[in-house]
């Protein structure tokens, strides 16, 4: 059996690159790794909102003291995405994970519709997926319809029609795990709509995930707070994470999962590297368990990416271990920078060079075996 013959290979290789990050770098093992073959049974894509080159740079020297070793700088295959909206201007949240979840580049605002165009919906890799019989799921600090993770389960023109988002969540696309921030979400919808629901940590690692199908996990009443301030009794990104990865590995015919780190945007926005960092180092965790996870699951595709950088970052100076970097701000809003994406595992191999964020649908399309 040929190297190309064995999809875990990359997967196992990785495992071994990961922990020898912290020890000085990984350009030789990425530069050697063989492509993975096979087929993704199982999907799980991890967007960073805001999360540029800098904000990884930032939060690597503050872990480990060094850049590059945040637990995904490690994967094997590497590239960057182009960010513009339909007229090739400055995206936000809607704009780009609509091009990452349908393929179809949008104008700002817009969730999985063609605007510009007729205003039709758009079909998401989510509803494509869940229409092969995967179990689906949705992840996020930021409260459940916001724009991130509503443009892979809802079709709106307007991405503050929460109501809206919440009605296509619970009558249409019913994901069956959506974990994030309560607000704009009723207990009392979630359960109307066969959910059961969590509402701290305790509830969520109560969780019988061998046999729930149907879990809605409202955490707070807006936002998840920051890491820097203290999550109290509610979870992290990393424990949300690994029950959902639990409730969905079920499935015999797999799943596809989205998982946001939505409050690295809302810190750079502010300006705020103390509360940038501790959400960047939050998703390396909750990949790092996804890896984990991905040891036994070797037909698995994980992908690392952010929709856009936020507030024109770069760091100056590595302070070390454990100190906030020196850096500078260009501004309180988006950029238009490339943004760097991350792949692993079966079908992980289109993940090189320059790409669209519309090439993100397409490479999990290819990967799950969908036909055009």
């Amino acid at each position: 059996m040929g190297e190309m013959d064995r999809p875990w290979l990359a997967i196992a290789v990785s495992l071994l690159a990961l922990a020898a990050s912290s020890c000085g770098g990984n350009s030789s093992y990425i530069a050697t790794t063989p492509a993975p073959a096979g087929q993704a049974k199982h999907v799980i894509l991890f967007i960073g909102d805001g999360m540029g080159t800098e904000q990884i740079r930032a939060a690597g020297v503050y872990r480990s003291g060094a850049a590059g070793t945040l637990d995904f700088e490690s994967f094997p295959f590497q590239g960057s995405v182009s960010t513009a909206n339909a007229e090739g201007g400055v995206t936000d949240s809607a704009a780009a994970a609509t091009a990452m979840a349908t393929g179809v580049k949008v104008s700002n605002g817009v969730l999985s519709v063609a605007l510009p165009g007729n205003g039709m919906p758009l079909a998401t890799i989510l509803e494509i997926l869940k229409a092969e019989g995967k179990r689906t799921g949705l992840v996020t600090t930021t409260f459940l319809p916001h724009a991130t993770p509503a443009a892979f389960a809802a079709h709106e023109p307007g991405r503050e029609n929460y109501p809206g988002i919440v009605a296509a969540y619970l009558d249409a696309s019913r994901p069956n795990v959506l974990f994030g921030g309560g607000e704009h979400v009723t207990e009392a919808d979630a359960r109307q709509a066969g959910y059961a629901v969590v509402t701290d940590r305790d509830g969520l690692m109560a969780v019988d995930t061998e046999n729930a199908t149907q879990v809605c996990g409202l955490f707070g009443a807006g936002h998840l707070p920051f890491e820097h301030d203290g999550l109290g009794a509610l979870p992290h990104l990393s424990e949300m994470t690994r029950v959902a990865l639990r409730i969905l590995s079920n499935s015999p015919d797999g799943f596809f999962l989205m998982v946001e780190g939505g409050l690295i945007d809302h810190a750079c926005h502010a300006n705020d590297i103390a509360r940038a960092i501790p959400e960047t180092v939050e998703l390396s965790n909750a990949v790092a368990a996804a890896v984990e996870w991905a040891k036994d699951h070797p037909d698995t595709l994980i992908l690392v990416v952010a929709d856009h950088e936020t507030g024109g970052l770069q760091v100056t100076s590595n302070n070390g271990k454990g100190v906030l970097p020196s850096v500078t701000w260009g501004k309180t809003g988006h950029t238009p920078v490339d943004v760097p994406v991350y792949a692993l595992g079966a079908g992980a191999d289109p993940v090189a060079g320059r790409m669209e964020n519309t090439d993100i649908f397409r490479i999990i399309r290819k990967a799950a075996g969908i036909p055009r």
